[in-house]
């Protein structure tokens, strides 16, 4: 199932063994090799210290945040070594101006959907300025369309250009 990264943020994290909330899930550390939450920064209830949540250790998604087995599966970003080098980049998505390989100018990255089963960004939403459209709504680019990610933008193969239109069916 998809979920706009906006119902990610500022999640309760709620113990099985307790019942209880024991952190907010802050924003999402995201791999920018493969577009894959690998975890989320959290905010520990009772100590308030940033902690990690990694997606591994989240049993499921409900209504209520995310659930996990216990406190414990918390995690101080230093102890995290084969993360250092994605948590040390600190990528974000959502601002990230978009461009066709070609060079031409698309639009910001405003919002991006996530398989919650496997973590991995699917989507992307791209907001484009008042005089490319003119309806003000969002291009969605699928993870397929997507050439190249560096730490100044996203590269996506060419968009169709005005298709022709389909020929009249003769009955």
């Amino acid at each position: 199932m998809l979920q706009l990264s906006e119902s990610l943020l500022n999640r309760p994290v709620m113990s099985l063994r307790t019942g209880q909330q024991v952190a907010t899930a802050l924003e999402p550390i995201i791999n920018p090799s493969n577009l894959k939450i690998e975890g989320f920064y959290c905010t520990d209830r009772f100590s308030k210290d940033e902690l990690v949540l990694l997606y591994q250790d989240i049993r499921d998604v409900i209504a209520q945040g995310f659930v996990i087995d216990d406190h414990d599966v918390l995690t101080s970003a230093d102890e995290l070594v084969r993360l250092k080098k994605t948590i040390d980049i600190a990528f974000t998505l959502v601002g990230k101006p978009v461009e066709t390989v070609d060079k031409q100018y698309i639009g910001k990255v405003s919002d991006y959907a996530t398989e919650i089963e496997t973590m991995y960004i699917q989507k992307l939403y791209v907001s484009q300025s008042m005089f490319k459209n003119l309806t003000g709504g969002n291009l969605g680019v699928d993870r397929n369309q997507i050439n190249e990610i560096t730490d100044k933008k996203i590269i996506i193969n060419e968009l169709l250009k005005g298709a022709p239109a389909a020929a009249g069916v003769t009955v």
